[in-house]
């Protein structure tokens, strides 16, 4: 298995936590010329919601939460901004940026709120 694939399935599991969790989920492995968001949703309490999900193999030795640096959360920035510029239905809404480590199928954790935009 790849890792395209391997990140799929966790992407899929991430999906049905947040969706039991009600999020509404509105779009997974968004791409553009600035990058791609791995799931983009509305939260229950009604912030447009883009969350990079991470996964590692070995999580004793690298957390996927600290997987998530400065490149990375300008690009998701960049990409998110590029995405609400194209929906409009979409620019009333608080925005947030969360980051999800998967560490095993029934160990999530969700860091909400888990950085501020950078342009």
């Amino acid at each position: 298995m790849n890792r395209r694939e391997t990140g799929s399935i966790y992407e899929n599991g991430v999906t049905l936590y947040l969706e039991k969790k009600g999020y509404r989920i509105i779009g997974r492995n968004v791409s553009n010329r600035f990058g791609e968001i791995d799931i983009i949703c509305i939260s229950p309490d009604k912030n447009l919601v883009f969350a990079e999900v991470k996964y590692r193999k070995d999580h004793d030795r690298f957390d996927p939460l600290e997987a998530v640096d400065a490149r990375k959360i300008r690009r998701i920035c960049k990409a998110s901004a590029f995405y609400i510029g194209g929906h409009p239905e979409l620019q009333d809404f608080q925005v947030r940026y969360d980051v999800i480590g998967v560490y095993d199928r029934d160990d999530i954790r969700h860091i909400e709120n888990a950085f501020e935009y950078v342009g």
